[in-house]
């Protein structure tokens, strides 16, 4: 008998951060699969106005997964949950990783739809995942703070990556991985299995992020995501 076919192992989908409902509008026609709204000019997770993330969600029309960045305060959790947005997003720095106790209030504020986003600079901690799954989140994220410096594969070994994965799937959370990615970037961390790669600098014009999104490079992203789709774009 024939030896079996190894198991298709699932893509990651493609997570792009867009500033406004024009880029969110563009980047829904190219193809993307999750969009983020946060504010490129205020670092790693700097918040939009939650006005302006409300007419990303009726600018995207439900055609594409939605998310967007919030600070780590209740409050401002449920503002952003209240745009209608799929996921919020909200940063877990090294002392906010202690306070677990806090947890359960952040995910309850956000409905239930919140996703960690963990700095690569603090480690990849995938012992946290547990007590954040339990807390009510939806998933986790590692992402880079920094961003003129080092990139995510700069700073987190492979294998640190995988066991990030795999726990989040364990504790049945959704998974992404950030942090100045190019789409050089995708094939070696497509091996992790993560459910996004997430990208913003990478496909802007001059890799510089604070420029508008590119989105011939949109399209070369999904193409390396989906290899045997002729054109995802």
């Amino acid at each position: 008998m024939p030896a079996s076919s190894p198991p298709i192992r699932p893509r990651p989908r493609l997570l792009v951060s867009v500033r406004d409902p024009a880029e969110a509008e563009a980047t829904r026609l190219a193809g993307a699969d999750l969009i983020d709204a946060k504010d490129p000019e205020r670092g790693a997770l700097g918040a939009l106005d939650p006005a302006c993330v409300r007419e990303i969600v009726d600018r995207v029309a439900g055609e594409a997964v939605t998310s967007a960045v919030a600070d780590p305060a209740p409050a401002a959790l449920a503002a952003m949950a209240a745009t209608g947005v799929d996921w919020v997003k909200t940063g877990l720095d090294a002392d906010r990783r202690r306070d677990t106790a806090a947890f359960a209030a952040l995910a309850a504020a956000a409905g239930g739809r919140l996703i960690a986003v963990l700095f690569a600079e603090d480690g990849a901690d995938a012992g946290l995942l547990p007590a954040l799954a339990q807390a009510g989140f939806a998933g986790a994220m590692i992402d880079t703070a920094g961003k003129g410096g080092p990139r995510l594969p700069d700073l987190i070994e492979p294998r640190d990556l995988a066991a990030f994965t795999q726990a989040c799937r364990a504790h049945g959370l959704m998974s992404g991985l950030a942090g100045s990615l190019r789409v050089i970037d995708i094939a070696p961390l497509a091996e992790h299995r993560p459910d996004y790669l997430g990208f913003r600098g990478g496909l802007c014009r001059d890799f510089d992020r604070r420029n508008g999104l590119d989105p011939l490079r949109i399209a070369e992203a999904l193409r390396a995501l989906r290899p045997n789709q002729r054109d995802a774009a």
